[in-house]
């Protein structure tokens, strides 16, 4: 879903400040009035709540901020991360030019991506895809449903995609029927599923709800989560060192609690535990 731009504006509040003062390269090594290394990082402006977004001051809020707030405490100091928004493929050109140190914002793996920047180990937490459906309906939870069912139209590129051609090469028996235009809207397949039009959208848990606080379309639900897709961050090839550094901190904020916490802070859920926890009746997406 292609969620409302961020105007110029956003960049200049609360932010600007820092990133003069960070205006140098990755390799300057520029230091902030505390002695921290600044780090700068790119934000996208397609935002994606709860992941990503901006509060009434149009400040950066979110899980992924909470996450990074985290990480700069439990480095003590060492870096000061100082946030920039842009486009989301010119945040990935800003990584190979160095204007940028990493870019976060619901990144998964793929070949093309993996030869050029570096990734985050371990992931930072999980994006949860789930089928769509009406409330009425009892009998659509996995993939393994939609045998005979109408899904509505998807890209023909995408991680939901890759995710539904993955199941078909591995179940052909009740492989999904696949509907492809190049741009659907998310809003429009939704209207289209209440209205009796298809059986069930495949859409992540983050983007039906973010719609949804518009469409509001009191007939729709959650049937089922189907999978979780570590995301990650994506880093210029340079930076080793903080990469490092930061999968240290995510590997400690995974086992102390921390980032389970804030997944149940932002998505209700903690999405570090496994699907079949994921949807056990009391975690209920449909509220």
């Amino acid at each position: 879903m292609k969620f409302k731009k961020l105007t110029a504006l956003v960049a200049t509040i609360g932010i600007a400040g820092g990133l003069l003062a960070a205006c140098g390269t990755s390799d300057e090594k520029a230091k902030s009035a505390n002695g921290a290394q600044i780090v700068k990082v790119a934000l996208s402006d397609d935002v994606n709540p709860p992941f990503l977004y901006t509060d009434k001051e149009n400040n950066p809020v979110g899980y992924d901020i909470d996450y990074l707030n985290a990480v700069e405490k439990k480095l003590d100091g060492k870096y000061d991360f100082q946030y920039r928004f842009g486009a989301e493929e010119s945040n990935l050109i800003g990584l190979s030019t160095k204007k940028s140190d990493f870019a976060i914002n619901w990144f998964f793996k793929n070949p093309e991506r993996e030869a050029k920047f570096l990734y985050g180990n371990p992931e930072y937490g999980y994006s949860m895809t789930a089928l769509i459906v009406r409330k009425d309906e009892k009998n659509i939870e996995k993939l393994e449903d939609l045998k005979g069912k109408k899904l509505a139209p998807m890209a023909p590129s995408g991680g939901l995609r890759t995710i539904l051609n993955n199941y078909n090469e591995q179940n052909p028996k009740t492989a999904v029927e696949i509907e492809t235009i190049d741009q659907p809207s998310n809003a429009d397949n939704l209207k289209g599923l209440a209205d009796g039009k298809y059986d069930a959208v495949f859409l992540n848990v983050s983007t039906f709800k973010a719609v949804q606080k518009e469409l509001k379309l009191e007939d729709l639900k959650v049937g089922g989560i189907v999978s979780k897709e570590p995301v990650f961050i994506v880093y210029n090839k340079q930076n080793e060192a903080i990469q490092k550094d930061i999968n240290e901190a995510t590997k400690e904020l995974t086992e102390d609690g921390t980032l389970s916490k804030l997944a149940e802070k932002w998505f209700e859920v903690d999405f570090f535990k496994d699907v079949d926890y994921i949807n056990q009746k009391q975690y209920q997406f449909n509220k």
